[in-house]
């Protein structure tokens, strides 16, 4: 994805952990989600009318901060004449404070892409369901390592590799006997290698079959076993159509999975991980370099490049707003750090990337590095 679409995305994640993290003493918390379709007067008519029956809640303060919500939401809908074209989502109500006290609290997301569902619901927490479907990775790929003693299955989607499950053959190796029991024990064998590639088969079709979001499937492991287990068809045939090709791996464990994605990480070169991977790769390069290094690492050092225009990549870690407001570092403005970065890094050019903390390299950075390094243009003295 571009810059602008990750950092419109990590905007939007960050919103809606705030929006998930609210939690009220009763049913004070209103969600109210209106599509872009939707003719705010009848909105507006339909709050009128839950005011309304609001005034048979039976607990007083329950009754007083449900009606001040719907209250809330009328007088905000005044500000639109029409919904925003993807929609708009309202979060108001009294989470709870300190004590017996509740604190009023007001939340308002235009998400990235359009829904169709109105919906008010009043409850102890915000729903965000339709809003979490959002952020879910929508391109998935998955991943076979097998050989003739065990396979794993998983699959990866976007940042993430997901073992699904590890299968055991229980196929003998090599035997000493002779003459018709030789024969005997290789059909044995065979048999038996045969009905395990079968499952190996059915539980892909479990796993990938129903999956409308998995584009391609990629085959590994050691030797030749990978190749056999595609040529002779045991996969179904509308999973042989996805897969992309086979590739060398040493294991077949969940390590297997890990090195099956960057042995095929030119297949793979769109997704997220292999962008990931090939970024920090580079940093780690030039890391190397030493005194020729155009590596720069350290919040101090990285701004004080960036604000002499010097940074060409900066690496920040969607974990690091997190981490400052772990250690008591506030943020500007109501800014997200990785916003605030942004904003200076575009007065000069330079990209950003932002790397997901759940892959190896991404915790990496957030761990010995705070979560911002930078690629420079050119050394500085």
């Amino acid at each position: 994805m571009s810059t602008e679409t990750a950092l419109a995305r990590y905007e939007f994640k960050r919103k809606l952990d705030e929006v998930r993290s609210v939690k009220g003493r009763a049913t004070e918390l209103i969600s109210l989600y209106v599509p872009p379709e939707r003719q705010i007067f009848d909105v507006t008519n339909y709050l009128r009318n839950e005011y309304a029956q609001s005034s048979n809640i039976k607990s007083r303060t329950t009754k007083k901060n449900v009606m001040w919500a719907i209250e809330s939401l009328i007088g905000r809908l005044k500000n639109y004449k029409a919904p925003p074209p993807n929609g708009v989502v309202f979060f108001v109500g009294h989470k709870s404070g300190s004590g017996d006290q509740s604190v009023p609290v007001t939340m308002v997301i235009e998400p990235p892409e359009p829904f169709t569902t109105f919906m008010y619901r009043c409850d102890s927490f915000f729903y965000t369901e339709i809003l979490d479907d959002m952020l879910a990775e929508k391109d998935t790929y998955g991943l076979i390592v097998i050989d003739r003693q065990e396979a794993t299955l998983g699959y990866v989607r976007g940042r993430r590799i997901v073992p699904i499950k590890t299968m055991e053959s229980h196929v003998m190796g090599k035997h000493s006997r002779g003459g018709q029991s030789a024969l005997r024990f290789e059909r044995l064998i065979e048999n038996a290698a045969h009905e395990y590639f079968k499952k190996v088969a059915d539980l892909a079709t479990e796993s990938f079959l129903g999956d409308k979001t998995v584009r391609g499937i990629i085959i590994g492991g050691p030797g030749p076993t990978k190749d056999f287990f595609l040529k002779e068809g045991y996969l179904h045939h509308e999973l042989e159509k996805k897969v992309i090709d086979t590739f060398d791996t040493g294991y077949t464990d969940e390590y297997g999975l890990k090195e099956l994605v960057k042995n095929a990480s030119k297949a793979l070169e769109n997704l997220d991980i292999i962008k990931e991977k090939n970024l920090m790769e580079r940093f780690f390069e030039e890391l190397r370099k030493g005194d020729e290094s155009l590596a720069v690492y350290g919040e101090a050092e990285v701004l004080k490049a960036l604000e002499i225009g010097a940074v060409e990549t900066l690496l920040v870690s969607e974990g690091i707003d997190a981490l400052r407001e772990s250690k008591g570092i506030g943020t500007v403005a109501d800014k997200s750090y990785v916003q605030t970065l942004s904003e200076m890094a575009a007065g000069y050019g330079t990209k950003v990337e932002l790397v997901s903390t759940e892959s190896e390299e991404g915790d990496m950075l957030i761990k010995a590095f705070n979560g911002l390094v930078a690629i420079l243009r050119y050394r500085m003295r």
